[in-house]
């Protein structure tokens, strides 16, 4: 069953069947404890987390964000302690599939900690921005959205309570535009790290992420273990 509120159209339950995909308007998909079956986000697919806070080992994962760049999202809303999703993981673990983060080395190892999945192979806005707009300090989605793509995003919902039963509209639509502009983003920064000769450097930076976010994990999240 699936009902349809305002521009959200809710998936009772994994089973649900996939959705026809719009492409008049956005459309936020929220369904509850995993994907559906047969839905396929292509061979990029931009990804975000929504917790409880921001220690991966104290606080819960509550919602996974995921877009194909087509204009849609799809949110998986988890009930505590409920962390199944065996077509989440799947996504998660497909060779095939780039994953797509803004700021990936909190969202992976959250990622781990709740599903036991290391998220690969993986790009990360922030890090590809940071190599290319090294003439400020400005490496927020916010910031970043506004400045390449003319999107000014809103981050009023930003601190609300995402263990609720029951999501807000505000809530929804603000977990979803996290997602909706990563693909343009990463179009964007790769022009600009081809222009500084920096793709080699970013690869080599994305492929060592989700091995950062295990450091983190591991019990060494502040520390550079490179320094002297």
């Amino acid at each position: 069953m699936r009902r349809r509120v305002g521009p959200v159209v809710l998936h009772e339950g994994p089973d649900a069947p996939a959705p026809q995909q719009r492409r008049d308007a956005m459309t936020t998909h929220l369904h509850r404890g995993d994907l559906p079956a047969g839905l396929s986000f292509g061979n990029i697919v931009a990804i975000d987390t929504e917790t409880m806070g921001l220690v991966p080992h104290r606080d819960r994962l509550c919602l996974v964000q995921l877009s194909a760049g087509d204009g849609d999202a799809h949110l998986v809303q988890f009930a505590k302690g409920s962390y199944e999703a065996p077509r989440l993981r799947a996504l998660l673990a497909d060779p095939a599939v780039l994953k797509l983060f803004h700021f990936g080395r909190f969202d992976i190892a959250v990622l781990e900690h709740a599903l036991g999945v290391l998220a690969q192979p993986v790009y990360c806005t922030k890090i590809a921005a940071r190599l290319t707009r090294t003439f400020t300090d400005r490496y927020g989605l916010k910031d970043l959205c506004k400045e390449l793509l003319g999107v000014d995003l809103s981050k009023q919902q930003q601190s609300s309570d995402w263990g609720a039963d029951q999501l807000t509209r505000e809530q929804m639509e603000y977990a979803a535009s996290d997602v909706l502009h990563l693909h343009a983003l990463k179009s964007r920064l790769d022009v600009l790290l081809q222009r500084e000769g920096r793709m080699e450097l970013a690869e080599a930076a994305f492929r060592f992420l989700p091995w950062r976010a295990r450091l983190d994990l591991a019990g060494w999240p502040e520390t550079d273990i490179f320094e002297h």
